[in-house]
């Protein structure tokens, strides 16, 4: 689209007229308005006007000042997080001691993303409409926090700590890296290095430089409208990002602008796109990619509130054309660059110290570092009678409309959906068919909840059909009937993309699914997302979005004719780690005990489920009633032999249990007592390591219930790796000397399955001969002696088989 704007002896004469603008278009400090934006100001006027979404000209010219005050303000107090104890409002120079003794601040790109969030904010106020925010760089949290103190957008613990005055100011830059605790070790400020639920309007960390990339066409649904302010490393960088305009679809997503801060440099180095050459070559990328590139001054915060607004302006028109017949998908999504150098409007802008400490010393100890920052602040002050009328026009803005920190992503909170009738089997079939029934139906039975499926691999190889053939793959040119324009599947081999896409997903009802060997790719993304979630609950403002589950399959002990990057354990572990009430970590044994699970996992909420499931087809060894309680309990007891010496048998895998059946046959041969518990949830019973994860773990009724005290000798054969299971469920085994643990020991390569459990000490026979071991002295014997001398490494394997 070709726009005309004035030229610049249209706009002088509009100055002579109009003395708002001619105020406006003298800029305020550091922020200086070329041509191209003063033009770009006087067009959006003259629209909102037209539009009826501003009374005059004037009115919409006194925001766009106000906005420069602000923006200068935050910079001034940007700063003064990083170094300051205080702030004097009076703009009085500081002194050694009002300088912190150890200043911290990714300094440089929180001056960058001032503009950046100041024109989001001033959008909102010219428009009367409140949209979303998402932050990649969530290390530059500060410029947030300013102007949202500024602006009186603020939680009520932040409120009562930040907003009164200099005192608040004051307690907010000395809160900022002051690693304060609480007595329970926790954070004891509402404020943090990165976005948290204490950043008003805040939906994710932004820890991981190239997740929001993958996530922010994924987040707002129908009729919202998001901002998405990217990292110039981490677009030039992470595959996936360009692949955006696949996804989106006017018929089921929201308006998304991603808007990428082209500061040039990284930590220690110049991006690619710090030259005029990497940064044409990008924009030629992207509209390859399907992007509608435009480059605008990133110093300027009402070139932000233009460049927004004409992106929201050429998506709409493309979306009139779409529906017309005109074009096609994937539509041209506007894409900003905003150009810009790191750390603008203090010294050492441009240089490497901008990312983190400009000044060349600590202005507490150095006096020419307390000289140049008295001096660069100094440009960036703003009298408090001018600072605080310009907050009065963006909070006056707000009448009749939510505030940004209650954006409608900020307070996502679906209904629960209905749930499928339970259609239980009792014939042998594979677990993953179960999620390939269930899930569908969940779909079909709530089409106001947006279905999103993450696949990395194949759905039918890992018998997920059934969805396949429902939800069928998202593509621009379907060339079968398993794909289609409205499809619901994101398939892409990137696994942080197609997970990327569900976590993002809140409004609506998700599943990934993925060979278990190659989920670990996926962990940063969801560990944040977990994080995130856990320190909302925190602050009292928990997690509304709907859990579901990341499925690993075709997993370790079944993937023995691949090589042994095929064979790893580590996603389940990694996610034991995380806090119970956070992510459940799930081992389902056959049809019947996945199928239980899913009602529970879908009407949770603020809470994944690691589900490793069997892709294979599996007996059926509970009844609907079993299942169910195991999903309840997360244990239950399958069988209990009489007899001397008992044992109490723990398996975890639908594998594992049969090696633990047949090992149980000879136990109870010999005379041998036994107890065989099925542990499907180990999370339950960890100790807790704090009161939230408490009221997630089983109490001590249920725990003896199933794990009674009276069995002393205990053996548990664990689809995950020994030291892992064992250190996570030391309540379970109080006595080191008197339990074994066996598990996945990193052996394999291209075996079977039964190869796969004798290369790691976990077939039946490994199962007797630890039996043997704990019940050594009593004269017990479990083994011929050639599957004595093949469990010892020194016979035929074959045999046990």
């Amino acid at each position: 689209m070709t726009q005309i704007f004035p030229d610049s002896a249209t706009l002088d004469s509009h100055a002579g007229t109009e003395p708002e603008f001619a105020r406006w278009r003298a800029g305020y400090g550091v922020i200086v308005h070329d041509l191209a934006t003063q033009a770009a100001v006087y067009r959006m006027a003259h629209q909102l006007v037209q539009a009826g979404l501003q009374a005059d000209l004037a009115s919409a010219y006194r925001l766009f000042t106000a906005l420069d005050r602000l923006s200068s303000a935050a910079l001034w107090l940007v700063v003064h997080m990083t170094y300051a104890r205080r702030v004097r409002c009076s703009g009085e120079a500081l002194g050694a001691d009002d300088f912190k003794a150890q200043p911290e601040g990714h300094t440089g790109g929180a001056l960058n993303m001032v503009p950046a969030y100041a024109g989001y904010l001033g959008l909102n106020a010219l428009t009367g409409q409140t949209r979303a925010w998402l932050m990649g760089q969530g290390h530059c949290v500060a410029a947030i926090e300013s102007l949202n103190l500024f602006t009186d957008n603020l939680h009520p613990e932040q409120q009562q700590r930040y907003a009164d005055g200099e005192a608040g100011m004051s307690r907010l830059v000395a809160d900022f890296y002051s690693y304060v605790q609480a007595a329970d070790g926790s954070v004891a400020v509402p404020l943090g290095s990165h976005v948290n639920p204490h950043t008003a309007g805040g939906i994710a960390e932004g820890g991981y430089l190239g997740f929001a990339e993958l996530m922010y066409t994924h987040m707002p649904l129908p009729g919202e409208t998001l901002v998405a302010f990217l990292s110039d490393g981490a677009a030039e960088e992470q595959r996936g990002s360009d692949w955006m305009p696949r996804w989106w679809r006017a018929e089921d997503c929201g308006t998304a602008l991603p808007v990428m801060i082209a500061n040039g440099r990284r930590i220690e180095q110049r991006t690619e796109l710090g030259t005029a050459v990497g940064l044409d070559g990008f924009c030629e990328h992207l509209r390859r990619c399907g992007f509608d590139p435009i480059r605008f001054d990133g110093r300027d915060p009402a070139a932000f509130v233009c460049t927004l607004w004409e992106m929201e302006q050429r998506l709409a028109h493309r979306k009139h054309e779409l529906a017309n017949g005109v074009i096609g998908y994937p539509l041209p999504l506007p894409y900003a660059i905003a150009q810009t150098e790191k750390g603008f409007g203090f010294y050492g802008a441009a240089s490497n110290a901008a990312h983190n400490l400009p000044l060349p010393g600590n202005p507490q100890c150095d006096a020419q570092a307390r000289a140049l920052f008295n001096q660069h602040a100094g440009k960036l002050w703003v009298a408090p009678q001018e600072l605080a009328d310009s907050a009065a026009l963006f909070v006056h803005s707000r009448a009749g409309r939510a505030a940004e920190r209650d954006n409608p992503l900020a307070t996502r909170r679906p209904p629960l959906p209905q749930l499928p009738a339970l259609n239980y089997r009792s014939s042998a079939a594979s677990p993953m068919s179960a999620l390939d029934d269930f899930y569908p139906q969940l779909v079909a039975l709530n089409p106001h909840l947006r279905a999103r499926v993450g696949n990395p691999d194949e759905l039918a190889s890992n018998k997920l059909g059934g969805v396949l053939k429902a939800l069928r793959h998202r593509v621009s040119q379907p060339e079968g009937p398993l794909e289609a324009l409205d499809g619901q599947i994101i398939t892409a081999l990137n696994e942080e993309a197609v997970v990327s896409a569900c976590l993002a997903n809140q409004g609506g009802l998700n599943l990934v699914a993925s060979y278990e060997a190659f989920c670990p790719k996926m962990l940063g993304a969801v560990r944040q997302s977990l994080i995130f979630a856990r320190l909302q609950k925190e602050a009292g403002r928990p997690a509304g979005w709907l859990g579901w589950p990341l499925v690993a399959t075709s997993h370790t002990w079944e993937n023995g004719k691949n090589q042994q990057s095929h064979q790893d354990t580590t996603f389940c572990e990694a996610l034991l780690g995380e806090m119970n009430d956070m992510v459940r970590v799930l081992f389902p044994l056959d049809y019947n005990s996945l199928l239980a699970l899913l009602p529970g996992i879908y009407q949770s909420r603020g809470q994944l489920a690691c589900v490793v499931a069997a892709k294979r087809e599996r007996p059926c060894h509970l009844s609907p009633a079993q299942a169910e309680q195991l999903a309840r309990d997360g244990a239950i007891v399958l069988a209990e032999q009489a007899g001397r010496d008992a044992l109490l048998l723990i398996a975890t895998g639908s594998y594992q249990l049969a090696e633990v059946q047949r090992a149980a046959e000879r136990l109870a041969a010999a005379g041998i007592g036994y107890r065989l518990v099925y542990l499907q949830e180990p999370g339950r019973f960890r100790a807790p390591r704090d009161a939230w994860e408490a009221g997630a773990v089983a109490g001590e009724a249920l725990r003896e219930a199933i794990f009674p005290a009276a069995y002393g000798k205990r053996l548990w054969l664990t689809h995950m790796r020994p030291e892992v299971a064992r250190g996570h469920l030391w309540p379970l085994f109080p006595q080191a000397a008197q339990s074994v643990v066996l598990g996945y020991r990193n052996r394999g390569g291209t075996l079977n399955e039964a190869g796969m459990l004798f290369a790691n000490g976990c077939s039946w026979a490994h199962v007797l001969s630890s039996c043997a071991d704990l019940l050594a002295g009593n004269d017990v014997t479990l083994l011929s002696q050639d599957e004595a001398a093949a469990v010892a490494g020194q016979g035929d394997p074959s045999i046990l088989r």
